[in-house]
């Protein structure tokens, strides 16, 4: 199956302490894998990780986990994916999910999360790619971060132009939909298109 668009998903290996946290993962995946989408992502079959993969497979999507050899233990590689890749380092694995995703969406995680998530952010910003990037705000979990974010804005340390390469929502579905949306129009429109 070719899919239909391929979106990276940055999540938390822990499951978190909300339940919300779940059933977002959860929802993530499910329209995901209704779309015929592909969803790319850290490798683990823990935490916010695993559900977001294991919901994706559940609902037809595909899978590619990139995970490096250090973590392979730690968060329990998922060999139920249909492309997993084991690689050295962390750069690979980030270089490589860059590489086969068409957009990126962060969801609740930790520091890795939020490393990944400014990365893309960054790359973006220096013209290295020019594919969306989104933050699911669910339970208010990002509200202190994009409270901090205006300020850097208020400051004079960012430009709202900086604030304008990420899109952020509170529901799930309207936020993807404009993801894979933005997406379509950069590359062209037509594959991605006939999945909205």
């Amino acid at each position: 199956m070719t899919p239909a668009f391929s979106i990276c998903v940055y999540c938390g290996s822990r499951p978190g302490e909300r339940p919300e946290f779940t059933h977002v993962a959860e929802a993530v995946g499910r329209w995901i894998g209704e779309r015929r989408g592909q969803l790319v992502y850290g490798g683990g079959r823990t935490g916010l990780m695993g559900t977001v993969a294991e919901a994706t497979r559940q609902a037809g999507g595909r899978v590619v986990g990139i995970i490096p050899k250090a973590l392979v233990d730690k968060e329990v590689a998922n060999t139920l994916c249909d492309e997993l890749h084991i690689v050295d380092t962390m750069h690979e694995r980030k270089a490589m999910m860059g590489e086969r995703a068409d957009a990126f969406l962060a969801m609740a995680g930790g520091i890795g999360t939020f490393e990944e998530l400014f990365e893309v952010w960054t790359w973006r910003q220096l013209g290295y790619h020019d594919k969306p990037v989104g933050i699911l705000n669910s339970a208010g979990y990002y509200d202190g971060l994009l409270a901090f974010l205006a300020n850097c804005v208020r400051e004079g340390l960012m430009g709202d132009w900086q604030m304008g390469l990420i899109r952020s929502g509170t529901e799930t579905a309207p936020l993807l939909e404009a993801l894979i949306d933005e997406a379509g129009r950069h590359a062209g429109g037509d594959r991605l298109a006939e999945v909205l």
